[in-house]
C-alpha cells in the first residue's frame, strides 16, 4: 500500500492512524503530495479503506515514520 507526502521522504514507511477509531495501516511513501494546505498525506484507496469508508474523503490522522 502506498501514499504521497510532502513531509516524509520517498521510500520511507509510515504508520497512519485514524484518530476517530484508532485503526492503523503501514504504507510506503512513493510520491510527492498533497499540495493542499493542512494536508500532510494522501493515501491510495486500498489503504484509506482500511481506516475508513472512502465516502469520508478526509479524516483526522496521526502519521509516524517507522523506517
Amino acid at each position: 500500500m502506498y501514499a504521497a507526502s510532502t513531509t516524509y521522504p520517498r521510500k520511507s514507511f509510515v504508520r497512519v492512524t485514524n484518530l476517530n477509531n484508532n485503526k492503523s495501516v503501514i504504507v510506503k511513501i512513493n510520491d510527492y503530495g498533497p499540495t493542499i494546505p493542512g494536508r500532510i498525506i494522501d493515501l491510495e484507496a486500498t489503504a484509506f479503506k482500511k481506516l475508513s469508508p472512502l465516502s469520508r474523503g478526509v479524516i483526522p490522522v496521526r502519521v509516524e515514520q517507522i523506517l
